[in-house]
């Protein structure tokens, strides 16, 4: 499945309605971290049917930053059951981005 881009908008259907666990990548176009990170989500949301993965650009969905309190980006949130269950902070591995549905 493609990941999908988040916004204010959609965010009650795509996330906290999902029927499947959620990980949402805060990103930015300028950070370093995220553009590196940004390969992972994309491979990991096609290989894992089971999860849906989607994207937050900070600088556009600004609400939705400071909903969750992002300071630092990338930020990944996982939400299960349409509420927060682990968060992220920083370049993590392919792997750990998997264990924040565990």
């Amino acid at each position: 499945m493609a990941v999908i881009t988040i916004t204010s908008e959609n965010f009650e259907t795509e996330v906290i309605q999902s029927d499947k666990p959620v990980i949402i990548d805060f990103w930015a176009d300028w950070c370093g971290p995220c553009k590196r990170l940004s390969p992972a989500v994309d491979e990991l949301a096609e290989q894992t049917p089971t999860i849906k993965f989607g994207k937050v650009n900070v600088d556009e969905q600004q609400d939705l930053a400071s909903r969750f309190q992002i300071m630092s980006i990338p930020t990944l949130i996982s939400f299960l059951n349409g509420n927060v269950h682990k968060t992220s902070v920083g370049l993590v591995p392919k792997n750990a981005i998997l264990d924040l549905v565990k």
